[in-house]
């Protein structure tokens, strides 16, 4: 069972791995390097916290080895100990997270997420289930601004935001797109381009927890502590236009 105390551990797990990050950071060196560095570093620091913290729960870290044993957990951790690694390798960029889920199993033996926390350490901040922000309920007045990937916006994106006549607004990683749509700095974040649940679990679960819509692009719920962890798409949007998005998706995909 979800406690208190699971909710603040992982919004301290999260800022403090990102520390560890901005540290490393600071001390420069080739881009690679610094990027391989990151991941590992973050990894074992989130992984070797949770050992101690919580030793009967599994973790499925991006970094880490899929002990399959989790898919008959009761508790899984599901982390990105570096979401957006190429842009925290870039001099400047602010676009990257630290994504740090728990995932528990229900009565019925199906499983939902519980708690989520996504550090932003480069922009000083973090997003989570310890005190989510109110959603933005009303309607956009202004022109639907959809965030997309920096270099491979899907075109699936692209051809949504041409049926509703949106800007599309780049930025790097994912966890960092899903918070610009709750901190109200876009309307709704759409990827079809594929990608793993610890991509978004964090995301989502502090996205949920904050009143907001997200699923998969054709309104089907998004599930978590799957054997294959790969996700296909995401909506995370506006609860208010999320009608109007799913449409325009169906007629992008020309879905019945």
């Amino acid at each position: 069972m979800t406690t208190a105390d699971d909710h603040v551990l992982a919004r301290d797990l999260a800022v403090s791995a990102g520390q560890l990050l901005l540290d490393l950071r600071g001390r420069g060196g080739d881009r690679d390097a610094l990027r391989k560095s990151g991941d590992r570093l973050s990894h074992e620091f989130l992984a070797a916290e949770l050992a101690v913290r919580r030793p009967g729960d599994a973790v499925l870290s991006e970094e880490g080895i899929d002990d399959k044993a989790r898919l008959a957990a009761q508790r899984v951790w599901i982390v990105d100990p570096l979401d957006g690694t190429r842009e925290f390798g870039e001099d400047g960029r602010t676009d990257w997270a630290v994504h740090v889920a728990l995932w528990e199993r229900g009565g019925s033996g199906t499983g939902r997420l519980t708690v989520g926390a996504v550090a932003l350490p480069a922009q000083g901040r973090v997003l989570s289930t310890v005190s989510p922000p109110a959603p933005a309920d009303s309607a956009p007045t202004t022109t639907l601004r959809l965030v997309v990937s920096r270099s491979r916006a899907p075109r699936l994106a692209r051809d949504v935001a041409e049926r509703l006549g949106a800007e599309l607004v780049p930025c790097g990683s994912a966890g960092a797109k899903v918070a610009t749509v709750i901190t109200g700095e876009t309307d709704a974040y759409l990827h079809a381009g594929g990608f793993y649940e610890w991509d978004t679990a964090a995301p989502v679960a502090v996205a949920r927890a904050a009143g907001y819509h997200a699923s998969r692009i054709d309104g089907t719920g998004l599930a978590y502590n799957r054997e294959d962890p790969l996700l296909p798409d995401i909506l995370v949007c506006r609860p208010v236009i999320a009608g109007l998005l799913l449409a325009a998706i169906r007629e992008a995909t020309h879905a019945i």
